[in-house]
């Protein structure tokens, strides 16, 4: 028995010598993860809309040239007419300088708030990437620890089937403790081929976020002990949720974005204001005017009066997305609070049914022990042994998911509050087997 504890053991916690931790597996993922990559793109993107925002406070420089080709007939009032065929060719630069385009100026703000929001969402990203390499990870454990548990069970399955032909053909069993035995093997030889595959699939999920197939990984430590979340107060993590997640503080910069948009609409309403300064250059080869050259500057006013009504409708266009942004705010809170509730719940009662499970552990394997010297000595039949063994490979199996899960659930309550990071991966990563 303590054999097959052993190799149980064995399967659900450790893992090999030259296993990939989690650590190295979440770089592989920053390195080759597509959603990744793709939300690097979008927050590189978004730190050009500061840029773009700035440029239209500053000066506007246009240059412009041009040829013409003329055919004129002068005929003076005595005399004969008389043709000129000749190009006119000219060029110019002009520079544009905002004095007063409040649109612009609120278009600027805009752009930082942008850029801001671009990086909270890079934020998102990263948790995102952490949350789903994590459980990629744990999905392969648990489904290693589950054909590991199938194996054995087959195994002391067939092991069982054995005995009771063996007991059968000496006449101390009945011919259904042998089908029953049949049976039991039948059923843990399918579960097994059950297990292999979903054991390929969580390889795969795992492959498609590193980009390649991945290593074999250290699994927890035997007797890892979980930690409590700090602070020890679900109402703590609810109030750094609603106000510290990734999630409300992006919606907090939607709605901040939405306001300026409706000042930005109204300010079409207003005038502007610019410096025009131009400098030109006039080559006409006719008779009395030969070249001419011109320089100006001065102010430019401009005063909107009436657009249609496209100014008004725009506004209030604004105004309405301005209270959707307000809505999306509030949902935003109210779901970062309700994933810190989760979250912490998940965190507690799962560390309540690791210690529950670990109890059934022991129980399990006493019943086993206690359930196969009964049928030696001739008290218990052969499904009661049957029914230990797999009460046993549940258990274990159970044991394994519950601790997965509630390592799981710190990770997304780290998340929740907006503080999960790479220091997060490290501390479960030291979790882990050598």
């Amino acid at each position: 028995m303590k054999r097959i504890l052993a190799v149980l053991v064995t399967g659900l916690f450790a893992g090999g010598a030259a296993a990939a931790d989690l650590m190295q597996v979440y770089r592989d993922a920053v390195a080759n993860d597509a959603k990744f990559s793709a939300a690097r793109a979008q927050y590189e993107a978004g730190q050009e809309k500061v840029v773009q925002g700035r440029a239209g406070l500053l000066p506007q420089i246009g240059m412009s040239a041009s040829t013409t080709h003329n055919d004129s007939e002068i005929t003076p009032a005595t005399g004969p007419g008389r043709d000129y065929i000749y190009n006119t060719n000219g060029y110019g630069v002009q520079l544009t300088q905002p004095l007063f385009r409040w649109q612009n100026w609120v278009q600027y703000k805009q752009g930082e708030l942008q850029t801001a929001l671009a990086e909270t969402q890079f934020g998102i990203a990263r948790q995102d990437l952490v949350l789903r390499v994590a459980e990629a990870y744990f999905n392969v454990l648990n489904a290693q620890d589950a054909l590991a548990a199938v194996t054995q069970l087959r195994t002391a399955a067939a092991e069982q089937l054995e005995l009771a032909k063996t007991s059968f053909e000496v006449g101390t069993v009945t011919i259904t403790d042998v089908h029953e035995g049949q049976s039991r093997f039948d059923l843990a030889s399918a579960q097994e081929i059950a297990a292999q595959n979903q054991l390929e699939v969580a390889r795969q999920s795992l492959a498609q976020i590193i980009g390649s197939q991945p290593e074999p990984l250290a699994g927890l430590r035997e007797g890892v002990a979980l930690q409590r979340p700090q602070p020890e107060n679900i109402a703590d993590w609810v109030a750094a949720a609603e106000s510290g997640s990734f999630g409300v503080q992006a919606q907090q910069l939607a709605r901040e974005i939405a306001a300026r948009e409706v000042e930005r609409a109204r300010a079409g309403h207003l005038p502007t204001v610019d410096i025009v300064a131009s400098h030109g250059v006039n080559n006409r080869p006719q008779p009395g005017t030969d070249r001419s050259e011109a320089t100006s500057i001065g102010l430019q006013l401009n005063v909107p009066l009436y657009a249609g009504g496209r100014v008004s409708s725009v506004s209030r266009e604004a105004a309405s997305l301005r209270m959707k942004a307000d809505a999306d705010l509030e949902d935003a809170r109210r779901t970062a609070a309700l994933q810190a509730r989760q979250s912490w719940l998940g965190v507690t009662s799962g560390m309540a049914q690791v210690k529950a499970l670990e109890a059934a552990r022991v129980s399990s394997m006493s019943a086993l022990d206690a359930n196969k010297l009964g049928y030696e000595v001739g008290v218990r039949i052969n499904i009661d042994v049957l029914n230990a063994q797999t009460q046993l490979a549940d258990t274990l199996q159970q044991l394994s998911r519950a601790r997965y899960d509630t390592l799981l659930a710190q990770l997304r309550l780290k998340a929740a509050a907006g503080t999960l990071g790479e220091e997060d991966v490290q501390a479960i990563n030291a979790l882990l087997a050598p």
